[in-house]
């Protein structure tokens, strides 16, 4: 064996020997990883509240959409009412009861303008006794806009 093969087999031993990680290493990447991790859960929780609150935005605004279409293909008038403090929204067909249609959760509040609009009344012909409502979770604000004249339905952030 010569001098050349005996450095070479001696730096490939070298070399199997340090291939790994040392301890020490593999802890302080952990810690790394636990860090970027703590950072970024609580904006990870945040953004999934904004989600949560969004959808029931668009859910109360699908609602009214669906109402508006109903009282056009009955002939019926029908209205939606509100109830801000037991989080509630009923559906009235014509001279009938309220159906209960869903319930918001408690993070969600809702305001009405005028106060009167928390009863939103679609016509047979497409129009509406409009109402402007506002949305408030987590400190976002969204609106919701029932033209009077068409009764078309329009969700925006506030």
């Amino acid at each position: 064996m010569g001098p050349d093969r005996a450095i070479t087999a001696l730096r490939a031993t070298r070399w199997r020997a340090q291939s790994g990680f040392t301890l020490l290493e593999l802890i302080v990447t952990l810690l790394v990883l636990a860090l970027a991790a703590g950072i970024a859960m609580p904006s990870i929780g945040r953004g999934t509240d904004t989600v949560r609150a969004r959808a029931d935005v668009s859910r109360f605004a699908a609602l009214l959409r669906h109402t508006r279409e109903q009282s056009i293909t009955a002939r019926r008038a029908h209205e939606v009412i509100v109830d801000p403090p037991a989080h509630r929204v009923s559906v009235k067909v014509g001279t009938g009861e309220p159906r209960p249609a869903f319930t918001l959760p408690e993070r969600v509040s809702i305001e009405a303008s005028p106060p009167s609009a928390l009863t939103v009344r679609f016509e047979p012909w497409g129009g509406s006794s409009g109402a402007n409502f506002t949305f408030s979770s987590l400190g976002r604000r969204y609106r919701v806009t029932v033209d009077a004249v068409t009764g078309r339905v329009r969700m925006d952030l506030a």
